[in-house]
């Protein structure tokens, strides 16, 4: 096992999609959670209404909480794909008779996989943070502001709300894979369902009462409750953005277990669709 999972690590490493993915996702985080927003502010436009984000969430006291608001919808897309990308490119490149014709069977290939993508997860933590980290300081010293790092213990918590979150998605996006034998389809059924399903009964909650006991039970909804315990404020999940959220929030503990039962969901019908169906 411990040679299949390097392995993948290594098929991970080098294929040029998980550094497109990277780098894509760590430009996004750190231009709508510090540039343009301190571009707003330096406008003058920091009273502007609604969804703008005051400096005190731009200095590096707030960092940890401040970065995690991008997790639950914008860094679950691109786990989403990752996740698809790490076992339904096998079905596209027709490669996945022969890892199963040399490994010893189908559940343990799958769970190398994914002990390789949940690996490959912590850079999509680590480097948002560490970026994140800088920009708040490079804002502190433009502004004078005072220079208070939070807790490391508040920066562990949000490391690994953030791991969790990009795991459910990218759990989401392997299941995808391996029932649409594909990746094209399994990307645009995943973000179909981050956007329209979610997304739209979300936004509608507040106006019909019967959905809002179903958004509770939401993937995104899970998802910012968790980071909202780690300090997480709503300015940036506000206004009529994809990334839009308002409520309603749950307990951070009923989230943690939320996500982690999707996480097992999918997993486990993951498993039983590989070893059920034929991989042609």
């Amino acid at each position: 096992m411990r040679r299949s999972v390097a392995v993948e690590l290594f098929l991970l490493r080098k294929r040029a999609s998980t550094w497109i993915l990277l780098g894509i996702w760590t430009t996004l985080a750190t231009f709508f959670s510090y540039v343009l927003p301190y571009v707003d502010y330096r406008n003058g436009e920091a009273s502007a209404g609604p969804g703008v984000v005051p400096l005190e969430d731009l200095v590096p006291h707030s960092f940890a909480g401040h970065l995690s608001e991008g997790f639950p919808f914008f860094g679950g897309v691109f786990a989403l794909m990752l996740g698809v990308l790490a076992l339904g490119s096998e079905y596209g490149w027709g490669t996945l008779r022969t890892l199963l014709v040399q490994r010893p069977g189908r559940l343990r290939m799958l769970g190398a996989k994914l002990l390789a993508l949940g690996a490959a997860l912590v850079p999509f933590v680590l480097t948002v943070f560490a970026v994140g980290a800088v920009s708040s300081y490079a804002i502190a010293r433009g502004e004078g502001a005072e220079i208070d790092w939070p807790s490391a213990w508040l920066v562990l918590r949000a490391l690994a709300a953030g791991w969790l979150i990009l795991a459910a998605w990218a759990a989401l996006g392997v299941v995808l894979g391996v029932l649409s034998r594909g990746t094209s389809l399994a990307i645009g059924v995943g973000i179909l369902y981050a956007l329209v399903v979610e997304g739209l009964i979300s936004a509608f909650a507040d106006q019909v009462s019967l959905l809002q006991p179903l958004v509770q039970f939401f993937l995104r909804a899970n998802a910012y409750s968790l980071v909202a315990g780690v300090g997480a404020t709503t300015s940036g999940a506000t206004g009529n953005g994809p990334g839009a959220f308002e409520g309603p929030y749950v307990a951070p503990e009923q989230a943690l277990l939320v996500l982690v039962a999707y996480i097992a969901g999918f997993l486990v019908l993951t498993g039983f669709a590989l070893r059920r169906r034929d991989v042609t």
